[in-house]
């Protein structure tokens, strides 16, 4: 089953794999499922196509996959743009939501790059 361009999982439940898609996670899921009277335990490859129809009829009601991601992505420029305070901690590629920089943050930092302790090593004599 392709919803939006995206391949379901075949072998997973339908409330895990529409999760696949960007922009739907379980909560959404199970209220797309709950609306199309489809059981949350069935798996994609179980549907017949008045189910996959019914679920693509919800679904295409919600902003998503590419659209989501060009609304996040002007979002986040227009803060950049305007300079705000979480503009410029995009910009610095730190986290814009108040969290301890000194350690952890590494999602955003990268990896840890181990600084020297700041003097020259003496020279022999």
């Amino acid at each position: 089953m392709r919803l939006l361009g995206i391949t379901i999982p075949d072998n997973k439940r339908l409330e895990i794999s529409l999760t696949a898609i960007y922009g739907i996670g379980r909560p959404l899921a199970h209220s797309i499922l709950k609306q199309a009277g489809i059981d949350f335990g069935k798996k994609a490859s179980e549907l017949n196509t008045a189910e996959e129809n019914e679920i693509r009829k919800y679904i295409e009601s919600y902003r998503l996959e590419g659209e989501l991601k060009r609304d996040v992505s002007a979002n986040v420029k227009r803060l950049k743009d305007i300079k705000c305070y979480r503009g410029t901690r995009h910009t610095k590629r730190l986290p814009a939501r108040g969290q301890r920089t000194k350690t952890n943050a590494r999602t955003l930092k990268g990896a840890k790059k181990t600084m020297g302790s700041g003097r020259k090593k003496a020279e022999k004599k």
